[in-house]
């Protein structure tokens, strides 16, 4: 009888590094470093000589390293945007100095939170309403601390946000009242729900940031100087810069990308999942050891597999995803691919670290030490 109850584990150690892709265990996300330098280097060329400049999203990341890096390569404010407090607190303590928490902190815990960490660096946050205004204002009262306040502008995304520019200027009026809270601006996202052509493309940029700049220009009317017109994200990254007023774009979406913006030309997607063939029922059909508890299902017609093209995703299961072909498919049981997501924001959320990839060579492990950050 064998005594031994000991347990093999695969563990990531810096001795899996010059380890050849194909080599690594599966699933895995990988992270090709030359993309996210040439998707940064694409930033830093398109701004580098305008008013306007990038303000990166930490939630397309969840890693102060890969933000840093941006704000290294040029284009940007020197800071980044957060979701969260929670997520905010990991990119200050990886060393990015200027946050803007582009949500609303209503509740008091989160507001105490964010004023100690407005020790630490700049921290803006955004506003919608006259009860959180009072709020903020009290807690940095009372932490003898000053928040930078964006006022929200509902644009397209129906959620949060002012819907009226008399609201907006009553909230202003507020802000100039009360003790440790200054306004520093306005703030919109835009989402762009189909992608129609250029065309359409560019007009809905045009269409929604408009309608920030109109409540910018009846601040101002009222006496209101504006620092920051915080507005556009991705998908307007070329159209801002050119709107007169504009003074960042949240982008997030480019650095990593996903086959959901693939009409964006000057980028390319840098994240990819490394994954096994386990199965192939029959010739047309493959299924990978890869399944929604590590990619979670959002618009799952848009994955698609590497250098296989006429290969479409049909269905996927916690540890499965299915693919389909009209044709054979000239891969076996055994062999590896890499799949494209189509979006990165919930499957960076997913993983411990990426595989950061040069020339098909592990060469690091990074912690993705903002994963799980929902508070």
């Amino acid at each position: 009888m064998n005594n031994d109850s000991s347990i093999s584990k695969y563990t990531k150690t810096s001795s899996d590094l010059g380890t050849k892709v194909e080599k690594l265990p599966t699933p895995s996300l990988l992270l090709d470093i030359e993309i996210v330098r040439s998707n940064y280097a694409s930033i830093a060329k398109k701004y580098k000589n305008t008013a306007c400049k990038m303000r990166q999203h930490g939630k397309n990341l969840k890693t102060p390293k890969l933000a840093l890096m941006q704000i290294e390569a040029g284009g940007t404010v020197n800071g980044i945007c957060s979701a969260k407090v929670s997520e905010a607190e990991v990119m200050v303590s990886g060393g990015i100095k200027d946050i803007l928490i582009t949500n609303q902190i209503v509740t008091p815990d989160k507001i105490k939170r964010m004023c100690k960490l407005s020790k630490l660096a700049d921290i803006k946050v955004c506003v919608d309403n006259l009860e959180n205004v009072r709020l903020i204002s009290e807690i940095a009262s009372t932490l003898d601390t000053t928040i930078g306040i964006l006022i929200e502008i509902e644009t397209n995304m129906k959620r949060a946000g002012v819907r009226t520019i008399e609201y907006a200027i009553n909230i202003v009026k507020l802000i100039d009242t009360l003790p440790n809270i200054q306004f520093r601006g306005i703030m919109s996202h835009q989402a762009l729900y189909k992608y129609q052509g250029e065309k359409h493309r560019k007009d809905t940029a045009k269409n929604t940031i408009s309608k920030c700049l109109e409540f910018k220009k009846a601040i101002e009317s009222e006496g209101f100087p504006i620092e920051i017109v915080s507005s556009g994200e991705t998908f307007t990254y070329d159209v801002s810069p050119k709107m007169p007023g504009v003074t960042e774009v949240e982008g997030g979406t480019y650095a990593l990308m996903g086959t959901v913006y693939s009409f964006l030309k000057d980028f390319e997607v840098a994240n990819k999942l490394l994954t096994t063939i386990i199965n192939k029922p029959d010739p047309q059909t493959i299924v990978c050891d890869i399944g929604y508890l590590s990619m979670p299902r959002a618009g799952d017609e848009l994955l698609q597999i590497e250098n296989l093209p006429n290969v479409k995703f049909q269905d996927m299961y916690k540890y499965h995803t299915v693919f389909t072909s009209s044709s054979e498919i000239p891969i076996n049981i055994g062999a590896k691919v890499k799949l494209i997501p189509n979006y990165q924001d919930p499957l960076i959320d997913s993983w411990d670290e990426f595989f950061i990839i040069e020339n098909d060579i592990l060469i690091e492990i990074l912690p993705i030490t903002g994963r799980g950050t929902f508070h």
